[in-house]
């Protein structure tokens, strides 16, 4: 028995892991390294083994989504670009001033690799900073010009010929993986408001939200763009199944929204255990889907539908606890009116999914046994190349810094004739970020791996092992690598560090100088990146912080405005007001991220941070709860009493002073006219109960607007505090939400 029990578990590893790309890429990346390995140990590999490696292995490594054309495309030109930069490096390898100016000219041109593709581009970039700089650095006899971009030409065939061997057995859909990354975002979404209450808990919750948001726009958009290449019945079924993951969400953070009020209520313990399971079988069920839309198997469509079957059990079961345990009536009935939105809209998710699968009346002897669903993340397509113009400011002295860096590190690794020299620019260009605050960041993470997976390499070519155990070492840490580049980037590095040093070192001298000399180019490559980012043409975020945190305030009044217009008139809840909200969404969003660069700026380049982080929380605490009087529009059932008009233009004014403070930095007579007016204003008493015996639906209205009112107020405080805060504390409010 004892025997028998990691089976189960490592059928499961591997279900899961099979349509993750982490595995394939490990897999792929492996192989592409080790069959140059034995053809150049049996002494048939008439190329240079590094550059063939390291060709393959960047081609092999790429996880590319969409039409199969644009994949042969993009992997065809990410080749060249390899063998060119080889090319340059070896011609221009015994000339110190060509070499100089052709370090600029690829570290320019990796500028523009990340505006073109943001998706692909960093990675271009170093790939091919890495090919140069070998290539400049080579010593005599290493090989010419030619043989540096024939070599790397066919490495990058070799790993282009791995990539499209796994397109007939496991095919991907574009517009399919699309919808199903979408899915996926909501699974985490699900997860993250399942977690234990507390700032780590908030901090989950914003970064699923901006995920979700991101993943939804993204599978609108390649949804749109199909839709005006041609007409395909499957791209209309995909696009409600997408619309129906957006709905869900929507619902389920709005039920999280209502369930705040009641939580901070003695005796509301039991919502927390009743609610996991719920919030469980949703994120399982989303990930259900997402298998499901991408595999096309009956199976998983099978299992989907005992998930829903399970959820809706679950829901009817936890509306019940709410009449029995709830401590206040009008809050429960408010969240069983969320929960019943919720329950008649899966059947509309089944439904959607059984459109798109081809195969969905068979049957057969499936497992419908129910396994948790960890996670699937199957990356969306956004390989699409960007033409706009002029180039982002911050794009533009990047890449003016790590040019200068790059011609900087080969003059002296030239200069000082470094063995290791390439060890100095291309520290650089793997360390140095657009902003400040990631380059630190990287920088630590580098400098730690490369340390210490320099030293376990030296180790490793002292002993002077025999060939096969060289080949099996590079070969573990190149699985390692690419298993982990995406999960665990700080090992993951490690790793890379290893296989770059057992490659370009393996046939040369060892001894104690040559790692100290490869550690000291490292280092010095990573201080010259932080320098750089501090004080040569730095992009502070504080500058670009005050307009990101005006237009969330604008882009929340624009859905204010429509959704007070829809209550005025009866209206349901539309496209329009979909849009409206979509943009509030991802505006917050943007305030959080510039939040989080600001924060690794420099102490006295975050002036303004404690009032963004307030204004940033404030405003989507207030788009959470628009979101919950969303769902309480009632077609035909207009709401025009005098309270509800005088408080929507309460909130509309204030909105609007908030964001022209914020633009501004300082407060304003409009600031201190919205105190006074929310201060003012009198919430209607409401009775218990409407002619029917339910409670009537301007008591949950008007709760919602007793908690706009709150943050409101919290956010006009923020331009006239009682007490100045520090940065410690904001950099604790930006992971509150």
């Amino acid at each position: 028995m004892t025997a028998a029990l990691p089976w189960p578990k490592l059928r499961q590893f591997f279900d899961r892991e099979s349509i993750r790309p982490d595995l394939g890429r490990a897999v792929r990346s492996t192989i592409a390294i080790v069959v140059p390995l034995v053809l150049a140990a049996f002494g048939w590999l008439p190329l240079s083994l590094p550059f063939v490696a390291f060709a393959a292995h960047n081609i092999a490594l790429v996880d590319v989504r969409g039409a199969y054309t644009l994949r042969l495309t993009l992997l065809l030109a990410m080749t060249a670009i390899l063998a060119g930069a080889a090319a340059l490096g070896g011609f221009v390898d015994t000339s110190l001033g060509g070499a100089i100016l052709a370090a600029g000219v690829v570290a320019a041109l990796g500028g523009l690799w990340r505006h073109l593709t943001p998706d692909y581009g960093p990675s271009v970039a170093i790939s091919s900073t890495l090919f140069f700089v070998i290539a400049v650095s080579s010593p005599p006899g290493m090989g010419t010009a030619e043989s540096f971009a024939l070599s790397a030409l066919a490495g990058g065939l070799w790993g282009l010929a791995l990539q499209i061997a796994h397109w007939p057995f496991h095919p991907q859909h574009p517009l399919r993986v699309a919808v199903s990354d979408s899915w996926a975002a909501v699974a985490d979404l699900f997860e993250a408001l399942s977690a234990p209450a507390g700032d780590p808990r908030a901090a989950r919750i914003v970064a699923a939200e901006a995920a979700t948001r991101t993943a939804l726009d993204h599978a609108y958009g390649v949804l749109a763009m199909e839709g005006t290449a041609k007409k395909s019945p499957l791209r209309p079924r995909l696009e409600e199944l997408n619309l129906a993951a957006a709905r869900l969400a929507t619902r389920v953070v709005a039920l999280n929204t209502a369930l705040e009020d009641l939580l901070a209520q003695p005796g509301s313990e039991w919502l927390v255990a009743s609610l996991q399971p719920l919030l469980r079988a949703l994120a399982n069920l989303s990930r259900s889907v997402a298998i499901a839309v991408v595999s096309r198997q009956p199976a998983h469509l099978a299992l989907s539908e005992v998930r829903v079957r399970r959820l809706g059990n679950l829901l009817r079961a936890f509306q019940i606890r709410t009449r029995t345990n709830a401590v206040d009536a009008a809050k429960a009935a408010q969240l069983r009116d969320i929960l019943r939105q919720i329950e008649r809209h899966i059947p509309a998710i089944h439904q959607s999914l059984r459109a798109t699968i081809d195969r969905a009346g068979e049957r057969g002897a499936f497992s419908l046994e129910l396994f948790d669903l960890q996670t699937l993340t199957l990356r969306p397509l956004a390989a699409t190349l960007t033409f706009r113009r002029p180039f982002d400011r911050t794009l533009l002295r990047f890449t003016a810094r790590i040019s200068v860096l790059t011609m900087l590190g080969v003059a002296a690794a030239k200069l000082l004739q470094l063995p290791h020299g390439y060890w100095l620019p291309l520290t650089t260009a793997i360390v140095l970020q657009p902003d400040y605050g990631s380059t630190r960041q990287r920088a630590a993470q580098r400098l730690v791996g490369t340390f210490v997976g320099s030293v376990a390499a030296s180790l490793l070519l002292w002993l002077h092992l025999p060939f096969a155990a060289i080949a099996v070492a590079t070969a573990v840490t190149v699985f390692a690598f690419s298993f982990l580049v995406k999960r665990h980037y700080a090992i993951a590095v490690l790793f890379i560090t290893l296989f770059v040093v057992l490659m370009t070192e393996v046939y040369g001298p060892i001894n104690v100088w040559f790692t100290v000399e490869r550690l000291g180019a490292t280092m010095a490559g990573g201080v010259l990146a932080l320098l750089a980012a501090l004080f040569f043409w730095p992009a502070w975020e504080r500058d670009r912080l005050p307009g990101i945190v005006a237009a969330a305030l604008d882009a929340n009044r624009a859905y204010f405005q429509l959704l007070a217009a829809r209550y005025r008139a009866g209206g349901a809840y539309a496209d329009e007001l979909t849009t409206a909200k979509r943009k509030a969404e991802v505006a917050n969003g943007a305030v959080f991220a510039s939040l989080q660069r600001m924060m690794g700026d420099p102490r006295n380049q975050q002036d303004g941070l404690e009032r963004a982080a307030a204004l940033a929380n404030g405003n989507q605490r207030v788009t959470r709860a628009f979101n919950v009087l969303a769902l309480h529009l009632a077609p035909g059932e207009p709401l025009r009493t005098p309270e509800f008009e005088r408080f929507a233009a309460i909130t509309d004014e204030t909105l609007a002073a908030l964001a022209q403070a914020a633009r501004a930095e300082r407060g304003s007579e409009a600031l201190t006219a919205s105190t006074h007016a929310l201060q003012e204003f009198v919430f209607p008493a409401g009775g218990t109960s409407d002619a029917s015996g339910g409670v009537p639906r301007e008591q949950w209205v008007f709760g919602q607007f007793a908690r706009i009112a709150t943050e409101l107020g919290a956010m006009l405080l923020a331009f006239d505090p009682p007490a100045a805060g520090t940065a410690q504390e904001a950099a604790t409010a930006t992971r509150a939400a």
